[in-house]
């Protein structure tokens, strides 16, 4: 889509947004369980701006209001796909202390500070109704004295107290840091890992690994390579529960679901989770679409 009109491309994303909120409000499946949310009011999404971020954290912000009682908020995106059953995620979580936070992270930024964090950016999603790109402001910066950056992998599992915290930040760290991640060049590379790492209460609960199977290219490990058949069997030896990223109506997702969750192409994954997410369902369902 990168040579379409941008309104041209709003109008796309726009009917897209319809017909998944469509999807969601008519699936028995969701109706059933009623543990499906979308975000009605959409806001502006920036690929490497902050916006990525306060729209991370309105999410997790929906989930203490209307989700009830839950453990980990786990960032997923549309390329991503599960390589566990959810018997077996639930299981493996079951035995995990629930504080923990699976968050890839290092203090060693190296090229980083000079291309990230010292270059000033503005992410005009902020501020405006119209979507553009990221743009560079002439004066750099230094970096933080008060707190030490920390970066990583944006895919990570957070749990809910660390979560309540990013939300409320009752000692002003997340908020402090989110100033300045404000102006940073992919910031949710950086956000999350340098508050939890700061964070007295939080920074021993860090599990250092983002739970994802990725086949990177060579440094500096910027872009992902789309995952196929020739990543299976390093991908299943991994033991990660998400691999990404998977191309669209990508053959590779036919086979894990076939060989490693056992769903059909017109189901869902089968397991103990349905019945013990509402007992008193008998009626199988069975119309949930693979929609690769």
């Amino acid at each position: 889509m990168n040579n379409i009109p941008w309104n041209i491309k709003i109008g796309i994303l726009f009917q897209e947004r319809l017909d998944l909120a469509n999807f969601v409000r008519n699936e028995p499946l969701f109706a059933e369980l009623g543990n499906v949310r979308m975000i009605v009011k959409a806001n502006l999404v920036t690929y490497r701006g902050p916006t990525m971020v306060t729209n991370t954290l309105h999410a997790a912000a929906l989930l203490f209001k209307e989700a009830g009682d839950w453990d980990w908020f786990i960032n997923l995106s549309a390329s991503d796909y599960p390589l566990l059953t959810q018997d077996d995620l639930l299981h493996t979580l079951s035995s995990i202390p629930r504080h923990l936070n699976f968050i890839e992270h290092t203090s060693d930024i190296g090229w980083k500070e000079d291309q990230r964090a010292k270059p000033v950016i503005i992410d005009p999603a902020l501020y405006s109704v119209n979507k553009s790109d990221v743009f560079w402001v002439t004066e750099k910066r230094s970096v933080p004295t008060a707190y030490k950056l920390f970066t990583g992998s944006a895919w990570m599992m957070l749990s809910r107290q660390f979560v309540e915290y990013m939300l409320w930040g009752w000692d002003n760290l997340p908020r402090i840091v989110l100033m300045y991640y404000a102006n940073f060049l992919s910031s949710p590379e950086g956000y999350f890992h340098t508050v939890i790492c700061n964070a007295e209460e939080f920074r021993n609960t860090t599990v250092n690994h983002d739970l994802h199977f990725i086949s990177w290219d060579n440094p500096p490990k910027q872009h992902p390579h789309f995952l196929t058949a020739e990543h299976y069997w390093s991908m299943v030896e991994s033991n990660a529960p998400f691999g990404r990223k998977f191309g669209r109506n990508e053959p590779l997702l036919d086979k894990i679901d076939t060989e490693l969750l056992g769903r059909n192409a017109d189901g869902y994954v089968p397991g103990m989770w349905f019945s013990h997410a509402n007992p008193n369902i008998t009626k199988p369902y069975s119309f949930v679409k693979n929609n690769h």
